[in-house]
């Protein structure tokens, strides 16, 4: 059974960072597609970044694009977002996904493209 478990998440300023971190177990694939999604509450669920673990390709939505950086630890089964230049829209719960043996391509986005999810994590951003 895989299991997500995000940290890092908290309060910031607006200009500040914050890293979050996935803790996957379960996982017996080092070529996953390993994705960030937030959410607020009434809205979709929302992609914000991906990596395929197998090769290290990157997909980020343009509204984090150069502010947000995804990356892993393959060998730890570790997925990071690291969140520069916050803003008070960045501010919603956020979700660590898994989709095993996946190549994100097209679909890095779709919720429903990741079988695995974690509880989120919470940020928020103040102006």
């Amino acid at each position: 059974q895989v299991q997500l478990v995000e940290s890092g998440g908290g309060s910031v300023q607006a200009g500040g960072s914050l890293r979050l971190s996935c803790a996957a177990s379960g996982l017996t694939h080092k070529s996953s597609c390993m994705g960030w999604f937030r959410q607020v509450p009434g809205n979709e669920r929302e992609g914000v970044a991906a990596i395929y673990t197998g090769g290290s390709s990157t997909w980020y939505a343009d509204s984090v694009k150069g502010r947000f950086t995804i990356s892993q630890d393959n060998a730890k089964y570790l997925a990071y977002l690291q969140m520069n230049s916050l803003k008070p829209e960045d501010t919603a719960t956020y979700y660590c996904a898994a989709a095993p043996l996946f190549w994100c391509g097209g679909s890095w986005n779709r919720p429903r493209a990741f079988p695995y999810w974690g509880q989120g994590t919470q940020v928020t951003v103040s102006s």
